[in-house]
């Protein structure tokens, strides 16, 4: 559901990031040049911000029985 902390392949941190690719994918730039702007330069990394879907809004409507 929420963004994961360490990227799962190599365990590097990587949530503080998550943020600012947000805002940049929103001003524009495309999600290469986000994550090098970032400095998120390993595939196993990036494919983290790549792949990842929120679905916490979609969730949330549901109610836990």
């Amino acid at each position: 559901m929420e963004f994961p902390i360490r990227c799962f392949t190599c365990g590097r941190p990587i949530a503080q990031h998550y943020d600012e690719y947000k805002r940049l994918i929103r001003e524009g730039k495309t999600p290469g040049e986000a994550l090098d702007q970032l400095g998120v330069k390993r595939y196993c990394c990036r494919r983290m911000f790549i792949s990842y879907v929120d679905l916490t809004n979609i969730v949330s409507k549901y109610k836990r029985v």
